[in-house]
């Protein structure tokens, strides 16, 4: 018996076409239900602000909005982003028709351990690239000043819990749904990760080529790196500990979380140390990789059943099933036996006796009938007279034609002549 064909493997830019249910408008459908949903969510969670500010009594900017301060002010701008993700995983489910945990990874989870051994990884390649930064010489702007350890421990408290929720929820959009949305068409991996790297790079705004080119490699990295282990885990633990270090830098200096300069600001120097650190974290994981692999694929949904159902056997013989027989012998079915006698079936027992009796049986359309030849006599029916026998003679003897001689004739008469 021939073994089932083995279902096609689909790698992590793939996991789109995973659900049967897929059909190839659900990805840009979900594509427009992810913007203007979450452009739904940070509506709310701006006027949650809002009340929020006015009734503790915030003051006010030009603007009417309450100013929170550094630290609150920036944990809002982190909660804008981080709301994303529920966004996405809704959209996922309810869109994708497919489960929510397949934009996390090829396994249908988010992989902690993995996760862990990544930040792991990541911090202290990054703390390295980190350490090279403060060694720049200074741009000859203002001397910043140490904010103390009161506020900057407030502040760190609120970025370790708010900061990988933000960096998980830009992965899950460009690693993650836009990367999968490209491969939804597209089966190149690198067709499907420039996108999401470019549109990484505009997200954060314009601001040097350098920066932009950095944010270009950023994204080009973590997009590698999701597609070769997978799932967003390395993706995530690189952007959670790059923030963490480069939030943590500004909460350490007095109005630092106030600056508006972002990743797209940055000068060469910082970018050739930022690129440097990325580089050889994306090493490290590839080198980590082949001492504990990961699953890169899974298993795409089986074909759907056919109509009429399954057809047994190693191939089909015919489109509502197979033939019962090792090949046709007539078009109403084979004929048992040796050879077809009749095309109703053979006459079993003695010759049939025709109902009128001695009438001739007529020729039958397909051939003769066994058993009674036309012209004889039924079994135990009288023989006919024959026309040859003169009246009074003895009939001949059935089956030949001699006449019987009568009794008591001169030939059969004892000692007669």
């Amino acid at each position: 018996m021939t073994q089932p064909p083995l279902a096609e493997q689909l790698p992590y830019h793939r996991l789109a076409r995973i659900t049967p249910h897929h059909r190839w408008w659900r990805p840009l459908l979900g594509t427009l239900v992810v913007a203007v949903g979450y452009v739904f969510a940070v509506l709310v969670l701006m006027l949650c602000a809002l009340v929020l500010g006015a009734a503790l009594g915030y003051p006010e900017d030009a603007d009417g909005w309450p100013e929170f301060g550094p630290v609150p002010g920036t944990a809002l701008d982190l909660l804008s982003i981080a709301v994303g993700i529920p966004v996405l995983l809704l959209t996922v489910r309810w869109i994708g028709r497919r489960p929510a945990g397949t934009v996390s990874s090829v396994t249908g989870r988010l992989r902690w351990r993995w996760l862990g051994l990544c930040v792991l990884t990541a911090v202290p390649v990054l703390a390295l690239a980190m350490g090279g930064m403060f060694l720049l010489p200074a741009d000859g702007g203002e001397a910043e000043s140490w904010t103390g350890w009161p506020a900057f421990g407030q502040a760190l408290a609120m970025l370790l819990v708010l900061v990988p929720l933000q960096a998980a929820a830009e992965e899950y959009v460009f690693r993650g749904w836009l990367t999968q949305t490209a491969g939804a068409f597209l089966r190149s991996p690198w067709a499907a990760l420039v996108p999401q790297a470019v549109l990484f790079a505009a997200a954060h705004g314009w601001g040097t080529a350098w920066g932009f080119a950095d944010l270009l490699v950023f994204g080009m990295c973590a997009g590698w790196l999701t597609w070769r282990t997978g799932g967003l885990e390395a993706s995530i633990a690189l952007h959670a500990v790059n923030n963490l270090f480069a939030f943590g830098v500004s909460a350490a200096v007095v109005d630092g979380l106030a600056s508006d300069e972002t990743a797209a600001d940055a000068g060469w120097q910082t970018v050739v140390l930022d690129v440097a650190g990325i580089v050889l974290y994306t090493a490290a994981v590839t080198w980590w990789l082949r001492r504990r692999p990961q699953e890169r694929t899974a298993p795409a949904p089986p074909p759907p059943a056919h109509p009429y159902g399954a057809v047994p056997g190693p191939w089909p013989v015919h489109p509502y099933g197979a033939m019962p027989a090792p090949w046709p012998v007539h078009p109403y079915g084979s004929v048992p036996g040796p050879s077809p006698v009749h095309p109703y079936g053979s006459a079993s027992g003695p010759s049939p006796v025709h109902p009128h009796d001695s009438v001739p049986s007529p020729a039958h359309p397909y051939g003769a009938m066994p058993g009674q030849w036309p012209g004889h006599p039924a079994a135990g029916a009288p023989a006919p007279p024959s026309p040859t026998v003169p009246p009074g003679a003895a009939a001949p003897w059935p089956g030949t034609g001699r006449p019987a001689e009568t009794a008591g004739s001169a030939e059969d008469t004892p000692g007669a002549g």
